[in-house]
């Protein structure tokens, strides 16, 4: 029986199943999410009995640090290896990445939903690998899970004991984003089995306000989020002014065109607190202009709240260029003086190949930290 991810329900049926009070599977929750007791012998709040029994016949699988990067302005970009689940034999072994970003007063963390991506977008290198496999739910929190104990140590090269860890407690703002390798709604069960564990107040305890879920725009997932009664932030990657310019970077398109993705954007049921964010990666002399700039207004008219976050196109090895400064300052000019909230997100991380659409298993040339043991 693998723990890892598995609800609370399903930990309490297990406990039922195996002779032990339903509560236990409280316990070992309580002990996995809001503790970070990542292996049997430190959960202490157990009886001894019952720990000796989960290490015989239940485990904690862990994805394996195969290596760190860290940037030059504090992120770190963690590459981890992935075995296949003993109880899905279709899954197989796999890689995947998440960056750890500490700024003052927070840390974001951005994970990956699924190994490689089957969208395709064309100035994305992670479209470059395909999609290899879906990620399991436990796979997903782990992403979370093992940086936010491994930078709470004094140091981030330390070994974590997984055994002797204290209980960590979120730091004042903890952000999670899944902007990471894959679609998240092409993974949609594992996904939202995922996010109730970290959006829970009883699990990891994150706030939907500080997690984002972005999407390339799969309209029925869109309008299935919409029903979440537990759901985060919605994010949607537009990166086009028009169908014509969408089709050619990003061939999702073609299935769920601009016309479909505003209606179902439009439809969508926004918190009192919340904006959806539309994000434009600028690409240099393709969707930049001043007209391309209108036409966003124009298409986000329909929506009544929204704000977009211009993202200037991180390099890689593809043949597009940036945006120069000039061209992403009259872009976001044009939006805000016409009534859409308009801000320039320069992605961290992108020297070690850790910034948005960088993504790609790709090796740097600087020293890595000291891989967990």
């Amino acid at each position: 029986m693998e723990l890892l991810g598995k609800s609370i329900q399903e930990l309490r049926a297990y406990c039922r199943a195996i002779g032990e009070p339903a509560y236990r599977g409280g316990q070992i929750y309580h002990a996995l999410y809001a503790e970070r007791r990542l292996q049997v012998a430190a959960m202490t709040n157990l009886p001894a009995t019952l720990r000796s029994r989960l290490k015989e016949e239940a485990k904690i699988t862990l994805p394996t640090v195969r290596q760190r990067y860290q940037s030059v302005d504090g992120s770190v970009r963690y590459l981890f290896g992935l075995s296949a689940p003993e109880d899905q034999p279709r899954m197989k072994a796999a890689a995947v990445e998440a960056v750890f970003m500490p700024s003052e007063g927070r840390q974001t963390i951005c994970i990956s939903t699924q190994a490689g991506c089957a969208v395709d977008c064309q100035f994305c290198l992670t479209a470059q690998l395909g999609l290899i496999r879906n990620l399991t739910p436990g796979e997903i929190v782990a992403q979370v899970l093992l940086p936010l104990i491994e930078m709470d140590r004094e140091s981030a090269s330390a070994t974590i004991d997984l055994v002797r860890v204290e209980t960590i407690g979120l730091a004042a703002r903890t952000n999670v984003v899944l902007m990471g390798q894959g679609e998240p709604l092409l993974n949609y069960e594992n996904v939202f089995a995922a996010l109730r564990i970290l959006l829970d107040k009883e699990g990891i305890g994150l706030s939907p306000k500080h997690v984002t879920l972005s999407t390339s725009g799969i309209v029925p997932g869109i309008e299935r989020m919409a029903k979440e009664e537990v759901r985060p932030k919605l994010a949607i990657s537009l990166n086009a002014s028009n169908d014509e310019q969408r089709d050619a970077v990003m061939p999702i398109n073609r299935k769920y065109p601009l016309k479909d993705l505003i209606a179902a954007c439009r439809n969508y049921p926004l918190r009192n607190w919340e904006h959806l964010t539309f994000e434009y990666v600028m690409l240099g002399g393709v969707n930049d202009a001043p007209d391309d700039a209108r036409r966003v207004v124009k298409l986000l008219a329909p929506i009544k709240r929204v704000k977009v976050n211009l993202i200037p196109w991180n390099p890689g090895e593809l043949p597009y260029k940036e945006p120069r400064e000039e061209r992403i300052e009259e872009f976001r000019r044009i939006l805000t003086e016409r009534g859409v909230p308009a801000f320039v997100r320069y992605s961290r991380g992108r020297d070690v190949m850790a910034a948005c659409g960088q993504l790609a298993l790709k090796g740097v040339s600087s020293s890595p930290l000291k891989v967990m043991a």
